[in-house]
């Protein structure tokens, strides 16, 4: 008997649209920001004037290209999860504005309230980073309710969507630091902002930087899941592979605290005490046995 092969029936993919068009948007502003780093000789806090929006265009374009591949593979469309994406595309343009604007006007962006036009921005870019807050969380809330087939990518998501929520906390920590009466708040710690730092991330090298473990907290949205993709290629078991993306979702999000903890303690990235180097070993420790404890299993 002759059988026939009918073609698989395959669910279309749902791209979030807005989402899309954000990714595009802020990698034409990242092209733009590099040649204004190459061409543009006003210094600002320390750096090339460009280089902030440069380096914001560039975690738009991860962070948006991300979500919408997310949204993407979920098994049921999410009607919320969907405008909250857009509200994340809203949110997103407003702040990219309000940053290139300011360097156009050759002003910092961030805690500047020395003008009342200066504070209306400020103003308005908090709340406009409060809304997107809440929007990924319910887009995190809307993963965690679905059923994904792949249990250890479903898990892979749903903790990268949380730990990036982490992150994004660490980043109210920034309003409290020190600053001056026209620019409260900083991400340097121990030391005023715009001193010697690292090339391209800027981080400080003679103090403390929260902007360490918030960059940190913020791409573990790319970190598990990709974790999720190697153990795929190495560990056969699916329940061994959801272990595993356990243990290295609760092992990255404590590195944000430590990385956190550290930037609080006024400790440069690359100059730990013994008790840093104590709680990273430690970390290290705990996640190495825990893995080879579930490979063991």
């Amino acid at each position: 008997m002759t059988t026939i092969d009918l073609p698989a029936v395959t669910t279309p993919v749902r791209w979030n649209r807005a989402l899309l068009a954000l990714t595009a948007a802020s990698a034409v502003l990242a092209v733009v920001a590099a040649v204004g780093i190459l061409t543009d000789p006003r210094i600002l806090t320390g750096v090339p004037i460009w280089l902030k929006p440069f380096k914001f265009a560039v975690s738009f374009v991860v962070y948006a290209g991300t979500l919408a591949w997310m949204l993407s593979i979920l098994p049921r469309r999410s009607r919320p999860a969907e405008w909250a994406g857009i509200v994340i595309v809203g949110v997103a343009v407003a702040e990219l504005a309000i940053i290139v604007f300011q360097v156009i006007r050759g002003r910092t962006s961030h805690y500047n309230i020395a003008t009342p036009l200066d504070a209306t921005l400020w103003s308005a870019m908090g709340t406009s980073i409060m809304v997107l807050f809440f929007a990924h969380l319910l887009i995190g809330v809307t993963a965690l309710r679905q059923r994904i087939p792949d249990r250890a990518i479903a898990w892979a998501i749903r903790l990268g969507l949380l730990v990036t929520l982490l992150g994004m906390a660490v980043a109210f920590l920034m309003t409290t630091q020190g600053g001056t009466a026209t620019a409260p708040g900083a991400h340097a710690v121990g030391v005023p902002d715009g001193g010697p730092g690292m090339p391209v991330t800027g981080w400080s090298t003679t103090g403390g930087d929260l902007r360490i473990g918030h960059f940190v907290g913020l791409h573990a949205l790319q970190a598990l899941p990709l974790l999720a993709v190697l153990l795929g290629r190495l560990v056969a078991d699916p329940v061994k592979r959801m272990r595993l993306v356990f243990v290295g979702g609760g092992a990255y999000a404590v590195l944000v605290l430590l990385l956190t903890w550290q930037a609080l303690r006024a400790q440069p990235l690359l100059q730990p005490d013994g008790t840093t180097l104590i709680a990273f070993a430690a970390l290290a420790a705990v996640t190495v046995t825990a893995g080879a404890a579930v490979l063991r299993r």
